[in-house]
C-alpha cells in the first residue's frame, strides 16, 4: 500500500519542527512505502491530491490544518484513494471527530496501518466541506482571523471577542424539510461532523455517515445567550442548552436581501445573498 503525505509547510503554530524528517522517521519505522510532497501555494494541495490518486497512491494524507484537509479531500473526491490526516492546524476539526491522534507519531501510524470507512460530504454553494460550513458570525470571525497575522486558539478567541461587539444578525429565509423559516441569522451552521475544531461542538449530535446535515441556527447573541452558547460549545451540550435551534436535512436553501459571508471548513470564502447546502452520502473514503 503506497502512501503520499501532502504537507503544508505553513500550517501550525510550531514552525521549529522538521516535519518532513518526523514523517520520514515514523513512516519508515512502520515499514511504509511512502512519498512526501510539499505544497507551494494556496490550492496546491488539491492538485497534488489529484496527482497522487492518479499515480495509484492508496492513501493520501493531508499534513496540515482543516484548510489543507479540505483541499486534499476535494482532490480525492471521485478517486480510489482514501484521505488520511496528520493534524497540524489550529482546530483540527475532522481529525478530532474521526479520533485521529493529534501527535505526529500516532497520526502517522494510523495513516500507515488504517482501517477504511466512508463519510458524507457536504456542499455549500457548490463547494465541498467535510466538517462544517456556515454563514454569519463564524464566517465573519474566520475572515478577521485570516487577517490577524498570527494563528492559534488564543488569537481566534481574541478576534471573536472583539467582533462580538460589532457584529449584527441579518434577516434570512431558510427553506428545509418543506417548511419556510423567516428568522434572523447570527449563526447558521451546516455540520457534517460535530465540531468546528478545538473541541468546540457546534453540533454535538452530528453523525458523519447518516446522510444528513445538522443545521444549527442562532438568531441572536445577547450576553446571556453568548455565555450559554460558549459553555455549550465547550461541553458539547449546545443542542440541549436552549442557546440554539437544530434541524436535520439533506438539502437547505437560504435567501437574504443583504450579503452575508460564508465559510467552508473554517476558511472564509465570500459574501452572497443566496445559499444552497446539500449532502452527498458516503462520498469520500477515509483512512482512520
Amino acid at each position: 500500500m503506497r502512501i503520499c503525505f501532502i504537507l503544508n509547510p505553513t500550517s501550525g503554530t510550531n514552525r521549529t519542527q522538521d516535519v518532513p524528517a518526523l514523517l520520514t522517521r515514523y513512516a519508515t519505522k512502520v515499514g511504509a512505502d511512502f512519498a512526501i510532497w510539499l505544497t507551494e501555494f494556496a490550492g496546491h494541495a488539491e492538485t497534488l491530491a489529484q496527482q497522487a490518486a492518479a499515480e495509484g497512491f492508496r492513501v493520501v494524507v493531508a499534513v496540515g490544518g482543516d484548510g489543507t484537509v479540505n483541499e486534499v479531500g476535494r482532490g480525492l473526491l471521485g478517486t480510489a484513494a482514501a484521505l488520511g490526516v496528520v493534524p497540524r492546524g489550529s482546530g483540527n476539526g475532522l481529525a478530532r471527530h474521526l479520533k485521529i491522534p493529534l501527535d505526529i507519531a500516532g497520526a502517522v501510524r494510523r495513516a500507515c496501518r488504517p482501517t477504511f470507512q466512508r463519510i458524507d460530504v457536504g456542499y455549500l454553494n457548490g463547494r465541498p466541506f467535510f466538517c462544517t460550513a456556515g454563514l454569519g458570525f463564524d464566517a465573519h470571525v474566520s475572515k478577521m482571523f485570516a487577517q490577524a497575522g498570527t494563528r492559534g486558539l488564543s488569537t481566534y478567541v481574541k478576534v471573536a471577542l472583539r467582533e462580538y461587539r460589532r457584529f449584527r444578525p441579518t434577516p434570512v429565509q431558510v427553506e428545509l424539510n418543506n417548511q419556510l423559516i423567516d428568522t434572523d441569522c447570527y449563526v447558521l451552521a451546516f455540520a457534517n461532523a460535530a465540531q468546528y475544531g478545538n473541541n468546540a461542538y457546534i453540533a454535538p449530535l452530528a453523525n458523519i455517515e447518516d446522510g444528513l446535515l445538522d443545521v444549527c441556527l442562532i438568531d441572536g447573541l445577547s450576553l446571556t445567550r453568548a455565555v450559554r452558547v460558549g459553555v455549550g460549545l465547550a461541553l458539547g451540550t449546545l443542542a440541549t442548552s436552549g442557546g440554539a435551534v437544530y434541524h436535520t436535512s439533506h438539502h437547505i436553501l437560504v435567501r437574504s436581501t443583504t450579503p452575508i459571508g460564508f465559510h467552508i471548513d473554517g476558511d472564509y470564502i465570500e459574501d452572497a445573498i443566496a445559499f444552497e447546502a446539500k449532502l452527498a452520502p458516503l462520498a469520500l473514503e477515509v483512512a482512520v
